[in-house]
């Protein structure tokens, strides 16, 4: 055996040593790399042996079974999702951008008064049952799109344009929000809906300006009702606040009229009834009193006896008080 014969078989030697090493080497690096897990913060790992559910693990750092014996689905259960129809999201930011020419067909449908509405909408949800999601469903995002889709057709279907363009939008919300959860429910999907938000709702862009022109329309008869309304308001109660205090008036002249005519009746019976005891007293007091108010009417007076035949000058006495009181 010459000297490169014995070179070459130390250096195969050598090599089948390494290949085994290498071999040993790449087997710890796929058995590390397919047996090391880390799950999320907000996510659940739920392992499969064999194809077969066999537990789920909390966030943090785990271990499975390597080479593909066990195979790990992480799931979001603590991240809120959301599914959008007749638009998608294309860059998120200060200022989103959307593309909306690609999913019409999603977002035009028929209402009850057999009008074409444009509805956008967003379907918020999280998933709480990661079994459920991953085994009792096929395509659970999949199937959740549709079960969407359906829904909003059929509220959309049983109310007027107007009602889901303008009034009803936050009841077709509601409704939708109700139905598909109780879908999901039946479904077993191990999704919990967390809201339904209408984004944008407009007639079809060739009826557009029709419908402008009708929403104008109706809102002009709204602004006229309203300032008719107004001025009623204004008018009416006034008239009838001034016909109330007429009627309080007229009833306060009434009762003021038949007081004062009882109570004149009421000081003549007892007058009568005194004239009746002492007439000569009655007249002569019914006398004295009606002097008493008239004389001090009457100015200047002058007494003279019955059987005076000259009246004397008298001095003007009150007109010379008003003189000196008025210096």
């Amino acid at each position: 055996m010459n000297e490169q014969e014995i070179i070459f078989r130390r250096n195969m030697e050598r090599l089948r040593k390494n290949f085994k090493k290498i071999i040993i080497g790449v087997i710890v690096i796929i058995a590390a790399l397919t047996s090391v897990k880390t799950i999320g913060p907000e996510e659940e790992g739920v392992v499969l042996f064999l194809g077969k559910y066999n537990r789920s693990m909390p966030p943090g750092l785990t271990f499975i079974v390597p080479f593909g014996l066990e195979k790990m689905y992480k799931i979001p259960v603590q991240r809120q999702l959301k599914q959008e129809f007749g638009f998608r999201t294309v860059d998120a930011g200060v200022r989103t951008s959307y593309a909306k020419d690609a999913y019409r067909d999603e977002s035009l449908m028929l209402t009850g008064d057999l009008n074409l509405g444009d509805v956008e909408w967003v379907v918020q949800y999280r998933i709480v049952n990661s079994y459920n999601y991953l085994f009792r469903v096929r395509e659970a995002e999949d199937a959740l799109h549709d079960m969407s889709e359906a829904a909003m057709r059929k509220i959309v279907g049983d109310r007027t344009v107007n009602e889901v363009l303008t009034v009803g939008r936050q009841e077709v919300a509601s409704s939708v929000e109700v139905l598909l959860q109780r879908m999901c429910n039946e479904y077993e999907n191990g999704i919990r809906i967390d809201q339904v938000v209408l984004q944008d709702v407009n007639p079809p862009d060739p009826v557009k300006p029709s419908f402008n022109a009708v929403n104008e329309a109706q809102q002009e008869r709204e602004t006229l009702i309203n300032r008719a309304e107004s001025e009623y308001n204004r008018v009416i109660p006034r008239a009838r606040g001034e016909a109330q205090e007429t009627i309080q008036l007229a009833e306060a002249y009434a009762l003021n009229r038949v007081n004062r005519a009882e109570g004149e009746a009421e000081r003549f019976n007892s007058v009568y009834t005194q004239y009746i005891r002492a007439p000569e007293v009655t007249k002569k007091r019914l006398y004295l009193e009606t002097m008493e108010r008239i004389l001090p009417n009457l100015g200047n007076k002058v007494i003279i006896d019955e059987d005076g035949t000259n009246v004397l000058p008298l001095l003007n006495i009150d007109g010379i008080r008003q003189s000196l009181q008025a210096e």
